[in-house]
Parts: C-alpha cells; sequence; structure tokens
C-alpha cells in the first residue's frame, strides 16, 4: 500500500507481518495447517486480536478504535500484509460483522460484539441479499411472525462457518433488507463443509430453515437495513482490495526475482523482450490496483460522496487483473510454476477467491451502472 503512513501505522503493519512470518509461515500452512479443520489454531487468532486485528473499525465507546483515528485505512495495512502471507483467519468477516454491530444498544448484539473483538468468538456474515440483485435474487428472506422474526435460505460460500460462534445474517424483507444477529447453535441452523480453491481458508454452506429469532436480535430496524449493508460491503471491498493487492504485490517480486536468476541460452530470461511487455503489463496493472485499493480505503475511512463508487470501482478492477497478474506469474515460472512444493499458488488461489467473495467484479459493475443511472435521473 501507497498510503502515507505515520510511526503508529508503521509499528501496527509491521507488528502484523513480524506475526503472520512467524505464527504461519507458507511451510507451516502446506502442511501442518493443510488438513485442519480450522486451518488456524484458536490462541493464534485470539493473539491476532490482541494486537487490534478485529477492532479498527469499531468506536471507542464499543471497546474499539484506531491508530489513526481512519481504521478502514489502518485495516488495509493488515489486510495487504494477509495477502502478502496468504495468511489464515477471518480478518474479513469479524470485522465486517464487528462494524455492524458497533453502536447497537441490545445486549446480545454488545455481548458478542466483545466476544468478536476479544477473539474469544468468531463471526460469519451470511450475505443472502445484496444491493446488485434484482427482484426475486436473494437467497434470504427474512419475515415477521408475531414478535419473532423467522429466516430461510442458504448463503454459500461463508467463511470460518462451521467454526463460527455467530451468524450475521442479511435476507430480503417486504420493503427493504433486514439483518438478525443469531447464535451459530440456533435450531433450525445447518452447515455444510465445502471444498474450496484457497487451501489455507474454510468455507461452508450455511442454511436457515424456519430459524426463529426475537426481535431483540434485530441489527438495525426490520426492512431498513439497506444503508448498513450498503456500508459493510464497502468495508468488505476495502479490505478484499488491500488482501489482493499483497498477493499481486508478492506474486510479482517472485516473479521477477526468478526471472532475472534463470538462464536459458546463456542469458538470463529477464532481458527477452517479449517477457519485458509481459512485465511492463503487469506493474501497470499492479499500480493501477494500489492506486484504487489505496483511494477505496481512503474514501471509506473518510466516509467521501464518492466512498460506494470508489469501493465498487477498486472490486472491479482488481477482481479482474488480480487473476490476470497471478496467472501470467505462473505461466512464466514454468512448470515450477504449477507444483504444491512451489509458494506461487498460494497467491493465485487467494486473489481468485477474494474476486468471488462480497460481490464479483460484473456484480459491482452492475452496482456502479445503478449509482450512476440514478444519478442521472435524479439531475
Amino acid at each position: 500500500m501507497w498510503h502515507v503512513l505515520t510511526s503508529d501505522q508503521e509499528l501496527l503493519r509491521d507488528t502484523t507481518a513480524r506475526f503472520l512470518g512467524d505464527r504461519v509461515p507458507l511451510s507451516r500452512q502446506r502442511k501442518d495447517l493443510r488438513n485442519d479443520p480450522a486451518g488456524f489454531d484458536a490462541d493464534y487468532w485470539k493473539a491476532g486480536a490482541e494486537l487490534g486485528w478485529t477492532m479498527l473499525l469499531v468506536g471507542e465507546e464499543d471497546g474499539g478504535g484506531s491508530v489513526s483515528g481512519r481504521g478502514a485505512v489502518d485495516l488495509a495495512l493488515i489486510a495487504y500484509e494477509f495477502g502478502r502471507h496468504a495468511a489464515p483467519g477471518p480478518l474479513l468477516d469479524c470485522n465486517v460483522v464487528a462494524a455492524a454491530l458497533s453502536g447497537q444498544a441490545g445486549d446480545l448484539q454488545r455481548g458478542a460484539l466483545g466476544e468478536i473483538i476479544g477473539g474469544a468468538a468468531i463471526a460469519a456474515s451470511c450475505l443472502g441479499a445484496a444491493p446488485w440483485q434484482g427482484p426475486g435474487e436473494a437467497a434470504v428472506t427474512i419475515r415477521r411472525e408475531g414478535a419473532d422474526v423467522v429466516i430461510d435460505g442458504t448463503v454459500r460460500p461463508v467463511e470460518s462457518a462451521l467454526q463460527a460462534g455467530w451468524f450475521l445474517v442479511t435476507g430480503r424483507s417486504e420493503g427493504g433488507m433486514t439483518q438478525v444477529l443469531v447464535p451459530a447453535g440456533t435450531a433450525g441452523i445447518e452447515t455444510r463443509a465445502l471444498k474450496g480453491m484457497d487451501v489455507t481458508r474454510r468455507f461452508a454452506r450455511v442454511s436457515f430453515d424456519g430459524v426463529r429469532a426475537p426481535a431483540s436480535a434485530l441489527v438495525g430496524e426490520f426492512a431498513r437495513a439497506d444503508g448498513s449493508v450498503a456500508r459493510q460491503i464497502e468495508n468488505a471491498a476495502v479490505i478484499l482490495a488491500a488482501e489482493s493487492v499483497g498477493a499481486m504485490d508478492i506474486a510479482f517480486a517472485m516473479t521477477v526475482d526468478w526471472a532475472f536468476d534463470r538462464y536459458t541460452f546463456g542469458r538470463a530470461l529477464a532481458s527477452y523482450q517479449a517477457l519485458k511487455h509481459r512485465f511492463a503489463d503487469m506493474k501497470s496493472w499492479l499500480e493501477a490496483s494500489h492506486a484504487v485499493a489505496d483511494a477505496a480505503a481512503e474514501a471509506v475511512a473518510d466516509r467521501t460522496e464518492l466512498a460506494v463508487e470508489t469501493a465498487s470501482a477498486a472490486r472491479s478492477y482488481i477482481g479482474v487483473q488480480g487473476p490476470e497478474l497471478a496467472q501470467e506469474c505462473v505461466q512464466l515460472h514454468g512448470g515450477i510454476g504449477v507444483t504444491y512444493e512451489h509458494d506461487l499458488h498460494f497467491f493465485l488461489r487467494r486473489v481468485t477467491l477474494d474476486s468471488l467473495l462480497y460481490g464479483t467484479p460484473a456484480e459491482h459493475r452492475r452496482l456502479l451502472a445503478a449509482l450512476q443511472i440514478a444519478k442521472e435521473n435524479a439531475a
């Protein structure tokens, strides 16, 4: 990330980088954690929470706080290091849910928030409805029934769903979107593990079959959560963009080093003109990705009028160019690039999966188009 950092931000970033390098190096992920049900141990996540990973989007009155006063930018620094290390752990969902619960007055919400911030519990976001969806496209519906709300539908993929203690469920209701916080053990909830391309993270399908929750479990008002969901997607876009850029950065650096060290016909691979053009293209994608990811983090942190557009633009661009750059890196490595023993595939998997979470590039482009049409109609 190219942000101008304060000394506190540099300390946060460097401490996170050292911690990830010591606790979850790729050598350990390749061997010890590959078949672990969670992909990480509880002590690792709790220690990360103590470093501040889960509190940066939470207000100080709720036990959170950021090092610079711009939580989204601080969190982007951590996400960038997660990308550079292909680190495991539900950084994305825990922060999205924590931000959603910040400022809520209910005892259930405040209790869950304290557990999430402290690393004692994992939260997962079940995004069963989204702003880019048309009528009838929501995967989850939430309706009133007496004094309760009832949840029906299925969401996938949901990160760390099998390890989660709390689900923030977003569904479509008559009149708008609704969000409900439910304990993972609530009757009617079924989780089933999914096979995924990213070997460092675990995902599952979460089904809700007539799940009943009291009105006190609502996050915000019934059928009035559209604005809150939009802000959560902005936060997710910042995290995913920064993480993808971190993975792109290290993959590109590895490939450049390889091209200078690898010789063929007495010349370094990097000296061939055809490869120079490919490296130039990749460098332009990388620099543009840095720029748009930084712009998204700053716009969301400052709550500017263009926050949602900038966040979706970052997802749209990086979601396409990230996997493209990683694929180029694999090709330039030749045969060794497609082996499990090489580190490169970790970053290809990371950026490819990141491009599909919280809206695909096409869905974010659809959202951008809808916003532009709305502006023109209002003019």
